[in-house]
């Protein structure tokens, strides 16, 4: 695989400056053009931990032929995006999608994330708000609930990964080295199907083992963990507790061990706006990848709701 992640497809490849960094992208375009006079809708896909924007490939061409103008983003320290020594807390990675979006020509955006990606549309939502026209989240509660869901039962696998994370620099370089099996373990103990296939495995461990890609990612991690002590952690939780007034998509696997579906659909307290929730029963934590039809008819279903019918 090249290490940049330009696999080859039905989409393009980009790389785009924002926020003092360069992104990598995979595009998709509607062809033909719902209404050569108007932009279609840009939607930007993000990805979980500890994937890349690749898992979003099942869902490139389906939005494109939906008529939505889709681009798939590394997150900074991921895949061909720049692996900065800092800027890992979610302040700084919603600036980074609001950058992004701009550079790609766009004012708006429906973000779309899986896990961290979630994570980081959550917060784009909140501190960027006019360049949010909606987001649906995989697997990616609200942040002020999150330390909720981590302190019941069910969460106890999820906040168990996330205190394994903080030990400096032997998780990192075990989940860089393919002899340590320990991408592959926690792939499979996320997961609620045959997850992952021999290819997917191959692909992100490549991926990985890409100095300092692992690092980097953990450091999303450690962030959310030692900002509990600090004044940058009480600053975005007091900045969390803005209203999100735009349509929102909650999606959860069914089978996810990690961050199971909520026992009550309601909306979150902080969501004033259109609220949706979805559970796909046969699906794992990686939602993307496990279920992508299902997750597909989700997805074209909500989006055809909040956008009058289709990319036109």
């Amino acid at each position: 695989m090249n290490p940049w992640g330009d696999l080859p497809g039905p989409w393009t490849h980009r790389r785009v400056a924002a926020n003092g960094a360069r992104f990598h992208v995979a595009l998709t375009e509607p062809e033909p053009r719902p209404d050569p006079r108007t932009d279609p809708p840009l939607v930007v896909l993000l990805h979980g931990f500890p994937q890349f924007w690749w898992a979003w490939r099942h869902h490139l061409p389906m939005l494109a032929a939906a008529g939505y103008r889709t681009a798939a983003l590394d997150l900074r320290g991921y895949g061909g995006s720049d692996k900065t020594p800092n800027g890992y807390d979610p302040a700084t990675l919603a600036a980074d999608v609001a950058g992004v979006i701009g550079a790609l020509g766009s004012s708006r955006a429906v973000l779309v994330g899986h896990g961290w990606g979630g994570y980081v549309s959550w917060t784009t939502a909140v501190q960027h708000p006019d360049q949010v026209t909606a987001i649906a989240t995989l697997a990616a509660p609200h942040p002020s609930t999150l330390w909720r869901r981590l302190r019941t039962r069910a969460g106890r696998r999820t906040l168990a990964h996330l205190l394994r994370m903080q030990v400096p620099i032997v998780p990192e370089r075990r989940l860089a080295d393919p002899d340590s099996g320990a991408l592959a373990e926690h792939l499979v103990a996320w997961s609620g199907t045959a997850y992952p296939s021999p290819e997917e495995l191959s692909t992100y461990q490549t991926a990985f083992s890409v100095w300092p890609s692992a690092h980097c990612a953990l450091e999303y991690h450690r962030w959310l963990f030692r900002s509990r002590l600090r004044a940058d952690g009480r600053a975005f939780d007091r900045a969390m507790a803005t209203d999100v007034a735009v349509p929102v998509l909650e999606v959860y696997g069914g089978r996810d061990p990690a961050l199971p579906p909520p026992r009550r659909t309601r909306a979150p307290r902080r969501v004033v706006g259109d609220y949706t929730c979805r559970t796909v029963e046969h699906s794992g934590h990686f939602l993307p990848e496990e279920a992508p039809e299902e997750v597909g008819r989700v997805l074209l279903d909500w989006l055809a709701g909040i956008t009058g019918g289709t990319g036109a």
